[in-house]
């Protein structure tokens, strides 16, 4: 398969520098045509092999707590999209043959497998084999004419065609299927932006949308007359004031070993003198006016840093990593220091890179941030971790992995 993949690989390759602009009009619009068909093709080859990585757990004998996040490492992919691939691959290996082959032929696109696989799970549940061939057929010869949003609404009532005596009973099976596919959709992504900002996207499901609204609409609402906020700014002050409250409860679990809080970074004498910048735990800077507000109502804890910003001094030592060493690790490592891994700060757990039983000290120098599947991996495997010259943490492969065993280090958490 891997020579065939390079040869056709080549063809194309010889086709990205080929004159487009002199082809005719027909030409033009068949070769759009055959690249579409061709691109389906390859998803349908890229989609058995996921599921055979999948199936044999290579995610995890390399590292990676699931497929999904090896994935986006391997492929530089969003979480969301290597789980959508993740689905589908399972749904045609697992599903009706006929859908896989449609893709396989270039006839449908992934956006629409995705689809008929959807409506014919549920055409399973109230319809037998012969039954969910037709529908497959139906559904297929439809996607030449519809896209996947029309698809999906035509499907909802596939049975008119294929089964019209089950048809009312489906329906039902379709709405309950509907539900379970919005539960299984949920979601909420945080993308951080350059200039600091977050980005929320997501689709929650209909409880949680009514609990969302029902705690936030009554922080919209204008302050009065004066208040020229938009209400995309009414909702987001809105959001801050709900996150605010939630915090000041003291009810949230705790973080790390410590109560559930933001943590600012900034200079002291910069401070006082009203100039300070801050920076927190997450790497994103806020400006001096941010800083001494969020002051007002904070909890001040000195570290010495040295010139190039290392944490020199943060307390006594103890076995526990916990207080002013977690914060000072959390500063340093900014969240799991495994390579590939995006976990936050408040998912890791502190772990001695020589172990306290051993002899080893609770101090800066011999800690390192790992959330909790990279920290049972580094117990369970040959992976080796330590300081580099710059005192951040890297990390060692086994040789089966890397016969070079270059040092490898996390480049996902922001530095400064």
């Amino acid at each position: 398969m891997v020579e065939e993949l390079a040869q056709a690989d080549d063809a194309v390759a010889a086709c990205v520098d080929a004159a487009a602009w002199a082809l005719p009009e027909h030409d033009l619009i068949g070769a759009l045509d055959a690249a579409h068909r061709l691109q389906q093709r390859l998803a349908a080859v890229t989609l058995i092999l996921i599921r055979e990585i999948d199936g044999r757990g290579t995610a995890r004998t390399q590292g990676a707590s699931s497929t999904a996040v090896w994935l986006r490492e391997h492929l530089r992919l969003t979480i969301p999209a290597t789980r959508r691939l993740i689905d589908l691959a399972t749904a045609l290996d697992t599903g009706n043959p006929g859908i896989r082959q449609a893709l396989a032929d270039g006839a449908i696109s992934q956006d629409q497998a995705r689809v008929i696989a959807d409506t014919v799970a549920t055409v399973n549940r109230s319809a037998d084999a012969e039954t969910a061939d037709k529908a497959v057929g139906v559904l297929v010869g439809w996607a030449a004419q519809f896209d996947p949003t029309h698809l999906r609404k035509l499907g909802t009532r596939i049975l008119d065609h294929v089964a019209p005596d089950i048809a009312d009973a489906a329906a039902r099976a379709a709405l309950e299927a509907e539900a379970a596919r919005a539960t299984r959709d949920r979601h909420l992504t945080l993308s951080e932006q350059t200039d600091g900002r977050l980005r929320l996207t997501g689709t929650l499901d209909a409880e949680t949308a009514g609990l969302f609204r029902a705690a936030i609409d009554p922080l919209t609402a204008p302050s009065g007359p004066d208040d020229s906020r938009s209400p995309g700014q009414r909702h987001h002050d809105a959001l801050a004031d709900l996150c605010r409250l939630t915090l000041r409860t003291g009810q949230l679990p705790d973080s790390g070993g410590d109560s559930a809080q933001i943590v600012v970074t900034t200079v002291y004498d910069a401070l006082t003198a009203k100039l300070g910048a801050g920076t927190l735990d997450t790497g994103l800077s806020l400006t001096p006016d941010t800083v001494r507000r969020l002051a007002c109502d904070a909890t001040l804890l000195p570290a010495v840093l040295g010139s190039a910003g290392q944490i020199l001094d943060v307390g006594r030592q103890r076995r526990l990593i916990t207080g002013p060493l977690r914060r000072a690790l959390v500063l340093r490592d900014r969240g799991c220091a495994f390579p590939g891994c995006d976990r936050p700060p408040r998912w890791c757990h502190a772990h001695h890179i020589h172990h306290w039983a051993d002899g080893g000290t609770t101090s800066l120098d011999n800690a390192v941030l790992l959330c909790g599947h990279h920290h049972r991996h580094l117990h369970h495997s040959d992976w080796t971790v330590h300081l580099g010259g710059d005192g951040h943490p890297q990390f060692t492969p086994p040789a089966w992995l890397d016969p070079e065993q270059l040092p490898r280090r996390n480049h996902y958490h922001r530095r400064t």
